[in-house]
């Protein structure tokens, strides 16, 4: 009995699977293949080009410069190869390094490769051919009356700046009078020239050399001295 059982338990198996499989075959198409292909021909228009063929009958693609334009410009779309050399179309040359705006004087391989013996001993000669000597000349006179000379005063003075060299009455030199009247100059040559041209130290008569060195408002000689090497 349980040989038979199996047996009809095995047939019903296989008929189940035979019914399946036959629905399966009887399903309608559900579209998907369709859509595909659709999406597929979409695609295809996009990158292929649209309608509207330029000449030769290539699509022109959205945005692009079609053939007859191209052609019109003189660049030729129909090359496969590369630039043709001709007199009309020289390549580039290379600057001539004699005529950089850099100077190569410093590079010992181009000097070399450029010059001579013969050729740097005539540049030499030109150069000191064209060299020139300036004589000293006398110094110009001076126009008119132009005031006290400190220059002149500053190398024939007797002492150096603090030193007293000539005496000052100790109440002259008392109170604010000093400061006062120095500020009334824009420079301490200014103060020096104007203290020159009221009579200088033997009088300073607004008393801006109270220390007596013959010196106003702190004027100092010594740039002057050492100018001349003193």
């Amino acid at each position: 009995m349980k040989p038979i059982v199996f047996r009809t338990k095995f047939a019903a198996l296989a008929g189940a699977a035979m019914a399946l499989s036959a629905c399966a075959a009887q399903l309608p198409d559900s579209g998907e293949a369709a859509a595909r292909a659709a999406r597929e021909a979409q695609l295809t228009g996009q990158f292929g080009g649209q309608p509207g063929a330029q000449s030769g009958g290539q699509p022109v693609a959205p945005g692009a410069i079609s053939s007859t334009d191209l052609a019109a410009a003189g660049i030729d779309v129909e090359r496969r190869g590369g630039v043709q050399a001709s007199p009309a179309n020289a390549a580039p040359s290379a600057a001539d390094p004699s005529g950089a705006a850099i100077s190569d004087e410093q590079s010992f391989e181009a000097v070399a490769n450029r010059e001579t013996i013969e050729s740097d001993a005539a540049r030499r000669a030109e150069q000191a051919a064209a060299y020139q000597v300036i004589q000293p000349t006398a110094l110009p006179q001076r126009a008119g009356d132009t005031g006290p000379n400190i220059v002149e005063y500053a190398l024939n003075a007797p002492n150096r700046r603090g030193q007293e060299w000539y005496s000052r009455f100790i109440l002259g030199t008392m109170g604010n009078r000093f400061e006062r009247n120095c500020a009334a100059y824009r420079s301490p040559d200014e103060a020096q020239r104007d203290f020159l041209a009221r009579g200088g130290p033997e009088r300073d008569p607004k008393g801006i050399d109270p220390d007596g060195d013959g010196f106003a408002c702190g004027w100092d000689p010594a740039p002057f001295l050492a100018a001349v090497g003193r």
